[in-house]
């Protein structure tokens, strides 16, 4: 059952406590263990272990300084002699030197200096230690439609349907309550269908949580949600609603790369143009005249060029007009080649397809070896800046490449907190991974590695995303997707990959400072530094276009 409330003077507060008592009520009678104070979500048990005993103690006469009781095997180690004996005696006794009579076989050791452990007793004990529960979840779907990208049409309006989950056995969810665009509502039991309606462009909040018989309840949790007449919004899909749903706990359809890190909706309708995943590699592909591509085929003796009188190349290494013309028939389906696995990476990370590809052309022009600049790597040229940015703002990336580097104990620490040179060797792991060149390889290049790398790049991009979405809050002190458009923060995305995110910065706030109402890319454009002003123009050829 679904309970609205509108309160309207004092009667709201009466009417408040009923919909309150009502719930209380029947959690009672289902076994709930009410309590004026909600419950920590943890328990307690009774573990055995064995309990070791030692002693420090003073190589010059024996004397017990102190004892330390651990409960693992091996000595104690530094943190435990430090807890249980004091910094003086903890210092005392890393600075011992080995006895070397001892050593020698003489077991006289009033002339040796320090302290020393020795195991006294072990003896089996048991503990009771206590241990967090997993936390209630609440999930969000829909019901009576099930929209599927790009456009997210429903032929009839469905409800918003959360479900919470108790994952504590003998326990279950009591209640769903929160506010539907401020309004209050409640439900009884595990699920909660909220009939939707027409919503303003922007979209309504949903704020949400669940109620268990355990006696807590769940964190708040809240979901974006936007319904739109398809008939209001002038575009040719016929008749229905378009609905889109933001939230973390969303279980639907994979949603628009970023829209969550922003908490933007995507355009009306769906996504097109430069921000789009073809499914076909027939609608990625692309004919364009590359000089530099061609000049590195022609270079690397992929296409003959002898022909021509300059060997088809000019002296900074791009092709001729004659070498262009000769490379033509390989140029395009060198460009191509990669589209496949484009589309592939676009569907796991949910980076636009066209996106990525107008990107390398800009970057590389499809040619994955190093060449124009020094230090930059693959299709996407990573620069030591672009690593930097992966490692920090994803952090689950982090988390799977740093073992492979560095220690288990090292990376715990997180890549902000590691040392100048662990950071230098995690980057440099990273260039090895996007690096293509190849001496010893046919071509000078190693193809498989491009294939391997461009999840990294797809990766760096989504990465790019949460940095814009910091640099957007800590210019405006906004969310993102409240001050700017999906496609915008997408320009700015594209911007802080290819220049220094300080020049995003800076160009962001003086835009926010000219407007502080909106960050739009037209604003932010024209607020970039001269050193910077290189960006805007790369920006604009990969968003102006559906393919490069």
């Amino acid at each position: 059952m679904l309970f609205f409330t509108q309160m309207k003077g004092s009667h709201r507060i009466f009417k408040a406590a009923l919909v309150l008592l009502a719930l209380i009520g029947m959690a009672a009678v289902s076994g709930t263990r009410a309590s004026a104070q909600t419950p920590l979500r943890e328990t307690n048990i009774v573990v055995s272990y064995t309990e070791h005993q030692w002693w420090l103690l003073s190589w010059t006469n024996n004397t017990i300084l102190c004892s330390i009781f651990v409960d693992h095997e091996g000595l104690p180690t530094s943190k435990e002699v430090y807890n249980a004996c004091g910094a003086s005696l903890q210092a005392q006794w890393l600075n011992t030197q080995p006895c070397q009579k001892i050593l020698k076989g003489n077991f006289n050791t009033e002339t040796c200096d320090g302290l020393y452990l020795h195991k006294v007793t072990s003896q089996p004990k048991t503990k009771e230690i206590s241990i967090s529960l997993p936390p209630i979840e609440v999930w969000v779907t829909l019901e009576g439609c099930d929209p599927t990208p790009l456009e997210n049409r429903c032929i009839q309006l469905p409800k918003l349907l959360l479900t919470g989950e108790e994952p504590l056995p003998n326990e279950r969810i009591t209640a769903i309550e929160g506010l539907y665009n401020n309004q209050p509502f409640a439900c009884e039991g595990a699920t909660c269908a909220i009939p939707l309606r027409v919503t303003p462009r922007d979209g309504i909040q949903v704020e949400f949580k669940a109620k268990s018989s355990f006696g807590d309840e769940s964190r708040s949790f809240r979901a974006q949600v936007r319904v739109i007449e398809s008939g209001v919004s002038q575009v040719p899909y016929g008749s229905g609603w378009f609905v889109d749903v933001l939230s973390t706990q969303w279980q639907g359809a994979r949603l628009a790369s970023c829209s969550q890190t922003w908490e933007a909706f995507p355009p009306i309708g769906g996504l097109t143009g430069w921000l789009s995943t073809p499914d076909q590699s027939q609608l990625l592909s692309s004919n364009q005249p590359y000089y530099y591509l061609a000049g590195r085929l022609i270079a690397r003796g992929i296409v003959d060029a002898s022909a021509c009188s300059t060997g088809g190349l000019q002296l900074n290494g791009y092709a001729d007009a004659c070498g262009l013309e000769t490379a033509k028939p390989v140029l395009e389906s060198w460009q191509n080649q990669f589209d496949n696995r484009i589309i592939e990476v676009a569907k796991q990370t949910g980076v636009p397809a066209t996106l990525m590809k107008n990107l390398f052309a800009q970057e590389s022009q499809f040619w994955p070896g190093m060449f124009r600049v020094p230090n930059e790597f693959g299709l996407g040229q990573i620069t030591d800046n672009g690593a930097d940015t992966i490692l920090q703002w994803n952090p689950s990336f982090y988390d799977q490449i740093c073992p492979l580097v560095l220690s288990q104990d090292t990376c715990k620490s997180g890549y902000l907190h590691l040392e100048e040179d662990e950071q230098e060797m995690l980057r440099g792991a990273l260039a090895v991974q996007a690096k293509a060149d190849c001496p010893g390889c046919q071509l000078g290049i190693d193809l498989t590695n491009v294939d391997f790398s461009l999840s990294l790049f797809a990766k760096t991009l989504l990465a790019n995303c949460e940095q814009v979405a910091q640099i957007v809050y800590n210019a405006s002190g906004k969310i993102a997707g409240t001050v700017s458009s999906y496609e915008d923060l997408w320009r700015l995305t594209v911007a802080n990959y290819h220049t220094d995110p300080g020049c995003l910065s800076y160009a962001v706030h003086m835009a926010w400072n000219t407007n502080t109402n909106r960050i739009l890319w037209d604003e932010v454009s024209t607020q970039f530094t001269v050193p910077c002003k290189g960006v805007v123009p790369y920006v604009e050829k990969i968003s102006l276009q559906s393919t490069p």
